[in-house]
């Protein structure tokens, strides 16, 4: 039997004295294997990653054993680390503006990678990351290697990260949550990239994910954790066919279900839009003159009723996000806006304030979206101080109410978002919004980044606010199950035009596009395929 690339036996990691993190964690990851690590936000799957080669914290206390390829990695010296790190052992981790520098553009931050650990020169770079950009389905890449993060969308990111990761050909691919961001059809592509790396190149494969449908579809066996414990491991299709441990048994059956309820005959339209376009105009030469258009959202036309939901799909530069941020009035648009009866599309700062309370959104990395220097409390209540209390009304125990009902701990409040996990920092911001009652909340991938446990608690969470508060949702997701199981309409997108409108069931059961059909396909495609591996 060959070597293992990677073979871990009694990892115990503790912070700061506290109780241990991970406890006795043991695996092995043979050449070409995939290894998929599940389990709910917090039980400890990144930072057994991260303990793989040193990216831990200082304040981390680590013991056990961690080899790669029979020399250990807990204790090494940085030089041995450093040679370890991206060269054999590469990253893709779940944030992915968090692992791209906002100063550097695209194709700066690929050309750092090829340089430090291959030596490619500069000029001989821009062919192979064009390669990589191609393969991992950037669209027109050409165009975008002088594009900075904050361009991109949060797919688009995820993908140059995964391009990142992918140059140096590593022997050991760790995947934090590499889908996370990507729509269905792009999941495929790069499931399938993963694939087929491994078949030419032996690469083996750490996948950590709460997406428990790919992991039937790439992984060759199983760990489950929770509490940082593994509570079971085995092959991937003896897990799935006859799973042993009650907490597996709960996550394979964790799935959000059903159909939204009916909107009332009588609700009255909360936003509308009507022929709403949003074009950036493209500059260039001395004089800066406006040489073309990028045309991110080209005449879409809605409108969300009180208890309804518009659900919208699309790959990832489609205008989902665009479309969401021109209703809210967060950029410039051409088209009337209407909301509560106010048309908003002309109005500026000082004219919105009053209507701000009244419409919140959820980004889609909440990591980007909370401020590290705030604790819990002050990032929950920040739109009570902008807007004010209600008479009558305590600041600290509506923070508390709301912490409880998105799934959070009330001990949680003076916390800081570096010491959660990502879901858990999801449901921070999904408080923060949900705190003021608006009349309409648009959702930018709410669920991407939480584990399928968690996806259904808040599916419910914002069934049960909506139908309590008669609230209009935009809900923004590359998950067509989620979508489903939420929306009274689905808006489809594509390269900035709405290609297909209609009622939910309309959507998913006749679709009239060809575009439509091959999202929808694509998503059972997954499901097929992963339940094929029985």
């Amino acid at each position: 039997m060959s070597t293992p690339i990677l073979e871990i036996n009694g990892l115990t990691i503790r912070f700061n004295n506290g109780p241990n993190a991970v406890e006795a964690v043991g695996f092995t990851i043979n050449p070409g294997e995939t290894v998929a690590l599940v389990g709910e936000s917090g039980s400890g799957k990144s930072i057994t990653a991260l303990s793989t080669v040193g990216l831990l914290p200082d304040s981390a206390k680590v013991s056990g054993s961690v080899k790669y390829r029979g020399t250990e990695m807990i204790g090494a010296p940085d030089k041995t680390l450093r040679q370890v790190r991206g060269n054999d052992i590469s990253f893709i981790f779940q944030e992915p503006m968090t692992s791209l520098n906002p100063l550097h553009t695209i194709e700066r931050q690929l050309g750092e990678s090829l340089a430090l650990h291959q030596g490619v020169r500069p000029r001989d770079a821009r062919g192979r990351i064009l390669e990589l950009l191609h393969k991992v389905g950037i669209h027109d890449p050409e165009t975008r290697l002088h594009d900075y993060p904050h361009t991109l969308s949060g797919g688009q990111r995820q993908r140059v990260v995964i391009a990142m990761a992918l140059a140096n050909k590593p022997d050991l691919l760790i995947a934090d949550e590499p889908t996370t961001a990507l729509d269905v059809t792009i999941q495929a592509q790069i499931l399938q990239l993963l694939a087929d790396l491994q078949k030419s190149e032996g690469m083996a494969l750490l996948f950590i994910t709460h997406d428990l449908g790919v992991v039937r579809k790439i992984s060759d066996r199983v760990c489950v954790m929770q509490g940082g414990h593994i509570v079971e491991a085995g092959p991937t299709r003896e897990i799935f066919a006859n799973p042993q441990h009650e907490y597996t048994k709960m996550l394979l059956s964790a799935e959000p279900t059903g159909l939204p309820k009916p909107v009332k005959e009588d609700a009255s339209v909360i936003v509308s839009a009507e022929n709403l376009r949003v074009w950036f105009p493209i500059k260039r030469g001395l004089m800066r003159k406006v040489s073309g258009h990028i045309k991110a959202v080209n005449d879409a036309s809605f409108s969300i009723r009180a208890g309804e939901t518009l659900g919208i799909v699309g790959e990832s530069g489609s205008g989902k996000t665009t479309l969401a941020l021109a209703t809210m009035r967060l950029i410039s648009s051409e088209g009337p806006i209407v909301f509560l009866g106010h048309n908003i599309d002309q109005l500026k700062s000082k004219g919105l304030q009053a209507l701000r309370r009244d419409m919140q959104m959820v980004f889609q990395d909440p990591y980007g979206s909370l401020s590290p220097r705030m604790t819990v409390e002050q990032i929950i209540a920040e739109g009570l101080d902008v807007h004010g209390l209600e008479p009558g009304q305590d600041r600290r125990k509506l923070v508390e109410d709301i912490m409880v009902e998105v799934g959070l701990e009330i001990g949680m409040i003076n916390r800081y978002p570096h010491e959660f996990s990502g879901g858990q920092r999801q449901r921070i911001a999904i408080a923060r919004a949900m705190i003021l009652k608006p009349k309409l909340v648009i959702l930018d991938e709410p669920t991407s980044a939480l584990d399928m446990t968690v996806q259904v608690q808040i599916v419910e969470l914002l069934r049960g606010l909506q139908q309590k508060y008669g609230l209009a949702f935009m809900f923004i997701s590359h998950d067509l199950k989620v979508v489903r199981t939420v929306s009274h309409k689905v808006m489809v997108m594509r390269r900035g035009d709405v290609v297909e409108t209609g009622t939910g069931e309309q959507i998913f059961n006749a679709p009239t596009t060809d575009y439509t059909r091959a999202l929808i396909a694509a998503a059972i495609d997954l499901e097929v395929k992963s339940g094929a591996s029985e």
